[in-house]
């Protein structure tokens, strides 16, 4: 029977309520309410949490070079970033399992120690120190300046910070970290939030630079719900398809620079090597095909161009199949009722489609729409596009071309690239040494591509 005046706090989110209840008023799980102390407190090692009011400056006599980033000396990683890596900050690195967080994080800390900034203290909560000696010693990440903890004690792990004073410290992960007196399972919301709390009061009292290496569970979000995201300073994903080598960073949250700029990686058996002229990794080397097609996409600030592939087969099945691959499941099929509907590919209603990117690229924007339609009706007609034309352009349900954004800047690294012929909408702007042609309907596109 539940005590009065009890507090009770849930195992699952921690959501703290006065009296039990048989199902969590946050996230909905049967019981999971138990009873809890008023409030847990963690140990910080030494830290001074709150004790003592706090000192006032002016803020005209605070230095602002206190919070000058400093680079990390991996261009993509500061690119991303801003400018680098700023005193006293918490940066949470997401993303699945076997992705490259730790190898990446390695090689950070090494290029940090080799830069004579500070040393770089590695705690590893998830390996043993032989098991990340043997990886730094395949990627070349050794280093006298790299100092490395096997620990899974948040008050030890800060202990050994406070003793060291380094200047970057790398946490891996935060779901293998335990925070003494706060109940809950090592990994769950509880901990997890507890564990980043501690984290920040150090970053921010001591000035150190800590990095954090937080898991993506099945349903997307960082270590279960979003706990700990508010309590960061940025939160950066690295992405990738486990079949490519190709990496992702991506900037979700960054209170020091923008969130739309993207850095590129190779994961090879060397490591991590950054990639940064990663325009034409997109497309496959070959003569013109039929039924393939050129557009550029924008992903974040960083315009690249993307090869499309379709595939229009005959069939006996009374409803054909629509496959597609690195695009958009849902934008495909309109595009092909648009074709059939305004650009005179009638016959498109009783075969079989198969569409997908090169290279493993994600391109879910609609501008590739041209571009899609362009080499579907390459496809069917057994007709290829000219290897130096590419196609910008948004399609509407009443079959017109419509204009996107950045078309410029797209544009120009088309033309970087070499490619001399473009197919874009109606009063689109082109550089010099590219040839346009201006289309206002899905016929006049498909007349000017395969006749």
């Amino acid at each position: 029977m539940a005590k009065k005046g009890a507090d009770y706090r849930c195992s699952s989110c921690g959501h703290r309520v006065s009296k039990w209840v048989g199902r969590c008023p946050s996230c909905g799980s049967w019981g999971t309410l138990e009873e809890a102390p008023a409030a847990a407190s963690v140990s910080s090692g030494g830290l001074r949490t709150g004790s003592g009011a706090a000192t006032a400056r002016p803020i005209t006599g605070i230095d602002p070079n206190e919070a000058k980033a400093i680079p990390t000396g991996i261009g993509e990683l500061d690119r991303v970033l801003g400018l680098g890596v700023v005193p006293g900050s918490v940066l949470l690195l997401a993303g699945e399992p076997g992705v490259g967080k730790s190898t990446l994080l390695l090689e950070v800390a090494h290029r940090w120690a080799a830069a004579g900034n500070s040393a770089a203290l590695y705690v590893t909560g998830e390996e043993s120190p032989g098991q990340v000696a043997l990886r730094a010693q395949r990627t070349g990440a050794l280093h006298d300046n790299l100092l490395l903890v096997a620990d899974t004690d948040i008050s030890r792990v800060i202990e050994a910070a406070l003793e060291q004073r380094p200047g970057l410290l790398i946490v891996d992960s935060v779901q293998t970290m335990q925070a003494t007196g706060v109940e809950g399972t090592r990994g769950g919301v509880a901990q997890a939030r507890a564990v980043t709390a501690a984290l920040t009061s150090l970053a921010k009292e001591s000035g150190i630079a800590v990095l954090v290496v937080g898991h993506v569970t099945k349903d997307g979000t960082v270590a279960g719900p979003r706990t700990m995201e508010h309590l960061v300073d940025a939160v950066l994903n690295f992405e990738g398809d486990r079949h490519s080598g190709l990496r992702f960073l991506r900037g979700i949250k960054n209170r020091f620079g923008a969130t739309d700029e993207v850095g590129c990686f190779e994961q090879t058996t060397d490591g991590i090597r950054e990639v940064p002229d990663p325009t034409g990794l997109f497309l496959h080397h070959r003569s013109p095909a039929p039924g393939t097609a050129i557009t550029v996409a924008v992903d974040g600030r960083r315009p690249l161009l993307a090869e499309v592939q379709a595939l229009v087969v005959d069939t006996q099945q009374h409803n054909p199949r629509r496959n597609v691959t690195g695009l958009d499941p849902r934008r495909v099929p309109m595009i092909a009722a648009i074709m059939q509907q305004h650009g005179g590919l009638k016959a498109l209603a009783d075969r079989e489609l198969h569409v997908a990117t090169v290279g493993g690229m994600q391109l879910n924007e609609p501008a590739a729409d041209l571009a899609i339609a362009i080499a579907i009706a390459s496809s069917a007609a057994d007709k290829a596009v000219s290897a130096k034309t590419i196609a910008l352009g948004e399609l509407g349900l009443a079959g017109e071309v419509r204009r996107v954004p950045d078309i410029d800047r797209r544009l120009k690294e088309a033309a970087r690239m070499g490619f001399t012929r473009a197919i874009v909408p109606q009063g689109a702007d082109v550089p010099a040494g590219v040839q346009a042609v201006r289309v206002g309907t899905i016929a006049e596109a498909l007349s000017a591509t395969v006749g």
